[in-house]
């Protein structure tokens, strides 16, 4: 990575959260559309507009195992006086509609799924019949391989069927020629059940973005190791990774980075190769030991205006220090957020969320949004002239905060499904008023 001068004007001024975060979305492009097999593209955003190409169903079948028929051969048929019709074949799912004809006095033995073949008019149910054993009324047909017989001879109907009873219509679902899927959507089970189901193999989508995931600060130990005096464990890198895969993101891990520039640069440029966006945690604020500060606040394209990572401080709580830019020749987003679990839990949502989302071409980048009064013990308060956001839960038109403002507080995070958000020229808020709420679940 080469080098270029660092940008103090981005480093004196403060930035409110709206500016930095147009910033980060006035960078980040959505990811050129391919073409990938149905399975691949789970959890990729449409480009284009799917047009159905085979009517679905695309013929009339049956919803039941059970007897097709002619209307006029059952009307008035009842358990004292049955309709007595001859059987005439099987029709089975996958068989081809036009191998039996229903005449007059005539059934033919259909299953679910099968085609309506010529002459029939309606199916009635088996329950409706005697099953062709003459023996009143049954509750399922038996098996093909066990009772060949029963697909000849004679069966009773003991109720009578509307036209187009039990059929369900060709083109009922969608018609050939009709858009299936919308540009923009996310292709999720259901989408791809529909793809396969009107023949597509393949559909052209925005790839899922490749998030990478580093972590730095000499302190950290990976979970499940033994801590010695002054570490802790590293939470950071296994939340953000989580929050990245959960906004749509192939996310990537990279275990806790110590505290030395040329280790974390060095890091960095390995992990280009399989990086769409690139996220730290740690070493963002004014410290001695500050290493991604110190290690990128250098970086960029020489060539290029506006390259490498700008350092800022934001006007807002969790998350003052906050950094951005692009690194690597093909300019990859880097976020740097704070190292404190919750500022950087916070940060993610605001800031790193938005920006998967915009990678991935999504019209709708933001969490919603709702208004809720406010139930707490005491008032909140708020620093002047920054915008705090606090862990709460959300029900029933009220929010309630979730443990302090301390941003080392991760255990209370974990119960939150919320962010109160308290404006920057508000500094107490009295139970009962009505605030703005970030939804996270």
């Amino acid at each position: 990575m080469s080098t270029a001068a660092p940008s103090p004007a981005a480093q004196d001024r403060r930035w409110s959260v709206a500016e930095h975060l147009e910033d980060v979305l006035a960078t980040v492009r959505p990811l050129e559309p391919i073409e990938l097999q149905l399975l691949d593209a789970q959890g990729c955003v449409l480009v284009e507009d799917v047009t159905v190409a085979v009517s679905l169903p695309p013929f009339d079948n049956s919803s039941m195992d059970g007897y097709a028929v002619r209307v006029a051969d059952v009307a008035g048929a009842s358990e004292e006086f049955p309709a007595a019709l001859e059987v005439v074949g099987d029709v089975a799912a996958g068989q081809q509609a036009g191998l039996l004809h229903v005449g007059p006095g005539q059934a033919a033995r259909i299953m679910t799924g099968a085609p309506l073949p010529p002459g029939a008019e309606a199916v009635v149910p088996v329950e409706w019949t005697d099953g062709g054993l003459g023996a009143g009324p049954v509750g399922s047909m038996r098996a093909y391989s066990v009772a060949p017989e029963g697909a000849f001879g004679q069966v009773r109907v003991y109720r009578p069927a509307e036209a187009r009873a039990h059929v369900r219509a060709q083109g009922s679902d969608v018609r050939a020629g009709d858009r299936a899927l919308s540009a923009g959507t996310v292709v999720g089970p259901p989408q791809i059940a529909l793809l396969a189901a009107i023949g597509r193999a393949t559909v052209r989508v925005r790839p899922r973005p490749r998030v990478v995931v580093v972590s730095t600060g000499s302190e950290l130990v990976q979970p499940g190791e033994e801590l010695a005096d002054g570490q802790i464990y590293d939470s950071n890198s296994f939340a953000l990774t989580a929050a990245a895969r959960d906004a749509g993101a192939i996310a990537y891990r990279v275990g806790a980075v110590s505290d030395d520039a040329e280790t974390l640069r060095s890091t960095i440029e390995d992990q280009l190769v399989r990086a769409d966006l690139l996220v730290t945690t740690g070493g963002v604020s004014v410290g001695a030991y500050d290493v991604v500060k110190e290690a990128l606040s250098s970086v960029g394209d020489e060539d290029e205006a506006g390259s490498g990572v700008d350092f800022r401080t934001l006007a807002m709580q969790p998350g003052k220090p906050q950094g951005f830019g692009t690194v690597g020749p093909d300019h990859i987003p880097l976020l740097a957020l704070p190292g404190n679990p919750v500022s950087s839990y916070v940060s993610f949502e605001l800031f790193v969320r938005p920006a998967i989302r915009a990678l991935m071409g999504l019209p709708d980048v933001h969490r919603p949004t709702t208004r809720a009064k406010l139930t707490a013990d005491k008032p909140l308060t708020s620093p002047a002239g920054r915008r705090q956001f606090l862990r709460a839960t959300a029900g029933d038109g009220t929010v309630s905060p979730v443990g302090g403002s301390g941003s080392h507080l991760v255990a209370a995070l974990a119960h939150a499904d919320a962010l109160i958000v308290v404006p920057e020229d508000v500094e107490r808020v009295e139970p009962g008023t009505e605030v703005e709420v970030v939804l996270l679940g």
